[in-house]
């Protein structure tokens, strides 16, 4: 250590601090200023803060916002803070917000692209082999589809095409998120009714291609739900069926081909309401079901454990994320 310079000693000591400490030690001179302010610097601290004592659950009501840190011995939430929000979040414009340093950029454009409509439109975020961040939205309007990408390096949006069924434009199919795994986005295509329809739309990110794939074959003899997690870049689907009792099986994707993983014992009863409002972690080895009020309940899985938490992004009801601190801007 006595042999390395002074400013390589200095950048792998920054780099490992929290988000927030950068954004302070910015003030401390001009040097450190200009070296915690290059793209080296922020991609470095990034990849470094991938652990779980920096993840935080961002929840979201029509008046408030809060963030809560997990607490990664008993896997429940921690104390929350209010986070005041630099924009008009009610409005129906894409946005990219960094929660921690509250720098953001409106994605909305007088062409009326970056307009989002709930429960009708899909959202997928990604990297594509140039490292260049893009935002995939997937617009149902009357009956027609539109698929639009913006490029956080290029600053715009463009058309791609999509041709599929006709079918799944009605709102009687719910889109979830898209789930980046692989250089693939993934989206659970669901019919709102007992016994529909239900797929996985799958969008190559470097070919922008689609093609649909089937759900695992689970009795659709109830509510279906397919929720999709990234863990360790293999993708697993959480899917669940029943009225008020759930019974939920865990499957990985090879290929095209779903792989059941294990069957977990029947989900107490909770309330339908409950639905609308789940969010999902796997980490150590278990899944935990949560809603803003805290954890319903976790089941085990005899799994290698993980070294954070994988959030499943399926909010309806409830908005909310599970997101990392980082100094990373919206803007280049």
């Amino acid at each position: 250590m006595a042999d390395l310079p002074t400013h390589t000693i200095m950048f792998e000591i920054l780099t490992r601090l929290p988000a927030k400490d950068v954004g302070r030690s910015k003030s401390v001179c001009k040097q450190w200023y200009a070296l915690l302010s290059t793209q080296d610097f922020v991609k470095i601290h990034c990849s470094r803060s991938v652990v779980s004592s920096n993840q935080r659950v961002l929840l979201i009501d029509d008046l408030t916002c809060s963030v809560r840190p997990i607490i990664s011995n008993n896997n429940d939430y921690g104390p929350s803070s209010t986070v005041t929000f630099p924009f008009h979040h009610q409005n129906n414009d894409l946005l990219l917000w960094n929660p921690t340093t509250t720098a953001f950029k409106r994605l909305s454009t007088p062409d009326s692209h970056g307009f989002y409509i709930n429960n009708l439109d899909a959202i997928g975020l990604y990297v594509d082999a140039d490292d260049d961040y893009k935002v995939l939205h997937i617009k149902r309007r009357s009956g027609v589809l539109g698929v639009y990408v913006y490029s956080r390096e290029v600053d715009s949006w463009r058309n791609i095409p999509f041709i599929t069924r006709q079918e799944y434009l009605s709102p009687h199919f719910n889109w979830s998120a898209g789930t980046f795994c692989g250089g693939t986005l993934y989206f659970t295509v669901c019919e709102c009714w007992i016994g529909g329809t239900n797929v996985v739309i799958c969008f190559d990110v470097n070919s922008e291609q689609f093609k649909e794939i089937s759900f695992p074959p689970i009795p659709s003899n109830g509510m279906v739900q397919g929720v999709l997690v990234n863990v360790k870049n293999v993708l697993h689907m959480f899917a669940s069926t029943g009225m008020f009792e759930m019974t939920i099986d865990l499957w990985t994707l090879q290929g095209d081909y779903w792989i059941k993983v294990l069957s977990c014992p029947p989900i107490p009863p909770i309330s339908l309401s409950l639905w609308c409002d789940i969010t999902h972690y796997v980490t150590n080895g278990n899944w935990f079901v949560m809603t803003k009020l805290g954890k319903l309940f976790t089941i085990e899985m005899d799994m290698k454990p993980f070294e954070c938490f994988y959030p499943v992004s399926w909010f309806r009801g409830f908005k909310g994320a599970v997101f990392v601190q980082t100094i990373v801007s919206p803007s280049i």
